[in-house]
């Protein structure tokens, strides 16, 4: 039996404390504080349960859990959010913002941004509502815990490339300067300040390297379980999805991930979620091709995999052996169930909202690499 566990929920678009209502999200804390909080950083975002948005400070190599109480009930996007970098520098009070994530609440439909401000790299969190407007997050009187991320003896965490919630746990992939750099945290629930991460170090075969490696890392990634076992499913530039089983790991472990799909080198992968259609569940990544660009009108592009790709355990179909997309389209058949998804060309990040509706920031030229971006509603085919 497989079952999807990552539940993606971004935050609450208020410029003002939360009442001192009971809020859901607190349950799954431990000692929450409450008061000023303050970020060197803001990297990916995620959410969790009960209006629970994750933050990654990759700077102060921690995550935060603010326990927002967005909880809906669902608005979706009304129209089209064009020069969205725009809009959200206004709302900031900047004069540039880099955007550098965005999670869409699944409990509110409102939209969630970790952005940097331009100059001096002031990190900021803003939320867009249904109607368009945008405002800045107020955490303050938002029960909080900020979790740290280990490393090994002399070492640092260099980046969080994803997180996620995964079963009763925060997930974090990440790279390190070790040699194996390649990083999996989990942290379980309740949640609470400090050090309370398991961590492993992955090593992966890189189908169109045709090696092992262990320094490229996870850069878009969903926890999965499958007969009772739970494994973190991630994709890495050039860019193999590999499955790592976590279940009963001891902490500091190193694991052999199992490859079990190609898409194909000189792409970098930024996102990854679950839907289904039809009765067919598929897995959609989305990813930017920073090579000649060979699959459509923009760098940026999708695939979808049948999620039975993941069942694949045995020599003949993992690893040197996984299914391979052909790259070279069209001259090359596709592998069956392994799919573009046009509706996702120029989707420069990807946040599920409900199934198959997702929210994208998209380039709006695909030739102007500093045209400003837009946000809309799509639905997946």
């Amino acid at each position: 039996m497989k079952t999807f566990l990552c539940l993606l929920l971004p935050l609450v678009s208020l410029a003002v404390p939360l009442p001192a209502a009971e809020n859901a999200a607190e349950t799954y804390f431990k000692n929450a504080a409450k008061g000023d909080l303050e970020f060197r950083s803001v990297g990916k975002i995620a959410f969790g349960p009960a209006g629970m948005l994750l933050v990654s400070d990759p700077r102060s190599a921690s995550v935060v859990a603010l326990a927002t109480g967005d909880t809906g009930p669902v608005e979706r996007l009304s129209k089209r959010v064009d020069n969205i970098e725009a809009s959200l520098a206004k709302a900031a009070g900047a004069a540039e913002v880099l955007v550098v994530d965005m999670a869409v609440n699944p409990a509110s439909g409102k939209i969630y941004f970790s952005a940097t401000e331009r100059p001096g790299n002031q990190p900021h969190l803003l939320v867009l509502e249904a109607d368009g407007s945008l405002a800045k997050l107020d955490p303050a009187g938002m029960s909080h815990v900020r979790m740290t991320l280990p490393s090994a003896e002399n070492a640092q965490l260099r980046n969080v490339t994803d997180l996620a919630w995964g079963g009763d746990s925060v997930i974090v992939a990440g790279q390190s300067s070790e040699e194996f750099a390649n990083k999996i945290y989990e942290i379980p629930s309740p949640l609470e300040h400090g050090e309370n991460a398991r961590f492993f170090s992955a090593e992966t075969f890189h189908v169109a390297h045709n090696r092992w490696e262990t320094k490229a890392p996870i850069q878009s990634f969903i926890p999965w379980e499958e007969d009772g076992d739970f494994y973190v499913v991630g994709a890495f530039a050039c860019t193999p999805i590999a499955k790592f089983p976590i279940s009963e790991l001891e902490s500091g472990a190193k694991i052999k991930g199992t490859s079990v799909v190609e898409l194909g080198s000189g792409n970098r992968p930024r996102d990854m979620f679950i839907y289904e259609r039809d009765g067919v569940e598929w897995l959609v990544t989305n990813t930017q091709r920073f090579k000649e660009n060979l699959f459509g009108p923009s760098k940026y592009w999708a695939a979808r995999i049948r999620l039975d790709y993941l069942d694949a355990d045995s020599a003949e179909d993992t690893n040197e052996n996984a299914a391979r997309r052909k790259v070279n389209i069209p001259d090359g058949p596709e592998a069956e169930g392994i799919e573009v998804v046009e509706a996702l060309f120029g989707a420069v990040i990807v946040s599920q909202l409900e199934n198959d509706e997702v929210v994208v920031m998209r380039e709006t030229d695909a030739a102007n690499k500093d045209a400003p971006h837009a946000i809309e509603l799509v639905a997946l085919p």
